[in-house]
């Protein structure tokens, strides 16, 4: 379709010829690459509220968020505050500092299953070590994940992994050996029967199952209802440990993350985006008994120099307390998310575009697809093609949505009912020329 105002993306097409010379394709992250949507990537600026602004000065309503921790929005004023105030203190120190503990209690009063923690720099340093740390308690080397889940890009887990690998089309990794996923069992996601023949078949010798409660990353897919109890039973029955990754959906989908949403208990919890504000972050935890196994203490080894970085430490808290203070917020999210996710998917079928929509909370994907989405056999039937024309055409009309068909949607407190009713005019103009 041909917009009704071309944006002009001179001064970003320079930065990405430049960025093309300096970086793999140009980024530094897979997932922020448009190859899969096509068009040009604007580069982005400035963010503020529900907002952000290109290098040539377009204007878009941002629903990735910075695919995620931004609840609060852009430049949230208390999170602006709290780093600036913290930076002033000094960026790092490679010691403890008090605002380590801080942000610990704001997490752990909000995750019950959690007694101690550990915090890292990123997601993926934080599934690796509840993956390591899980071998180390049950002395067994299988791990079970789910097709789709993305765990980080830790060789044992890009198998069948979601994110980048599933928008790519990458079925797993080059540079990782075989012999590393090895002991990586892929399963599909929401058969639980699956996960009991798994246990039947390798009787004593699985270590643990990792998964996203709500998957994030082969676009927005809820639970089954009782596939996370069925993992907590089978995991308690069979003396394997399991392992809520929430680091997309802890203090995103409640304050408490999945697991107080569905009120299943893991062993152990990764967490991160939100609780950085927006800066690097991550975290593990479980039970006293499992954690006082990592080094100092115990045996497991896992470090990093900037882990509990102050800036990041800041930013954390003063999202938490906002969050914690605030609980109502998620009540209005949710109102407002599936006023928005319902309204385009309505759009949708009244221009005759198979559009499936799946939503938790302010998580939401709109998949091009005709049957209902519950695990990767179903995401994968979706229309990428169209969702890339859907893509480039909101973007058009000043609407950014992830640059995949295989990632959430996110809304956040600072989007308003204008940015949604915005959203919803451009979407029904887009879905009515897609649909001629």
């Amino acid at each position: 379709m041909q917009p009704t105002a071309t944006r002009k993306l001179d001064r970003s097409r320079q930065l990405q010829q430049r960025a093309e010379k300096l970086f793999p394709g140009g980024v530094n992250s897979p997932v922020r690459a448009f190859r899969a949507v096509g068009g040009d990537p604007p580069f982005v600026v400035k963010g503020r509220g529900s907002r952000m602004w290109d290098a040539d000065g377009n204007e878009y309503i941002d629903y990735v968020g910075s695919w995620g921790p931004l609840i609060l929005g852009h430049a949230a004023p208390d999170v602006v505050e709290a780093i600036e105030r913290a930076n002033r203190d000094g960026a790092s120190f490679g010691a403890s500092t008090p605002r380590e503990a801080d942000l610990a209690e704001a997490v752990l009063e909000a995750f019950p299953a959690m007694e101690k923690l550990r915090f890292v720099s990123s997601g993926t340093e934080a599934t690796m070590s509840a993956i390591r740390l899980a071998r180390a308690v049950t002395g067994r080397k299988y791990v079970i994940k789910f097709e789709g889940c993305y765990h980080g890009h830790t060789d044992a887990l890009l198998v069948k992994a979601g994110s980048g690998v599933a928008t790519l089309g990458i079925p797993g990794s080059a540079g990782v050996p075989e012999e590393f996923v090895q002991f990586t069992l892929a399963l599909p996601y929401n058969h639980i029967e699956r996960v009991d023949d798994a246990f039947k078949r390798l009787k004593g010798e699985i270590a643990c199952v990792i998964v996203e409660p709500v998957v994030g990353n082969m676009g927005c897919v809820p639970p089954a209802p009782q596939f996370l109890d069925g993992l907590r039973y089978l995991t308690s029955r069979e003396d394997a440990l399991l392992i809520f990754d929430e680091v997309m959906t802890g203090f995103r989908v409640a304050f408490g993350g999945a697991q107080e949403l569905y009120g299943t208990r893991p062993d152990l919890t990764t967490l991160g985006k939100i609780i950085g504000g927006g800066l690097p972050v991550g975290a593990y935890g479980g039970p006293a008994e499992y954690m006082d196994q990592v080094a100092p203490l115990g045996p497991v080894y896992q470090a990093g120099t900037l882990s509990g970085n102050p800036l990041a430490m800041a930013a954390g808290l003063a999202t938490l307390r906002h969050l914690r203070d605030n609980r109502e917020l998620y009540g209005r999210l949710d109102r407002a998310a599936a006023t928005l996710v319902d309204m385009v998917a309505d759009a949708a079928h009244q221009a005759g575009v198979a559009v499936t929509a799946n939503r938790v909370g302010s998580m939401f994907t709109w998949f091009f697809a005709g049957e209902p989405v519950t695990d990767w056999d179903s995401a994968a039937k979706s229309d990428t093609a169209l969702f890339g024309k859907f893509h480039r055409a909101l973007l058009e009309e000043g609407i950014w949505l992830p640059p995949s068909q295989f990632e959430a949607a996110f809304l956040s407190a600072a989007h308003s009912m204008d940015d949604i009713s915005q959203t919803v005019v451009a979407a029904r103009k887009v879905l009515a020329a897609i649909g001629r």
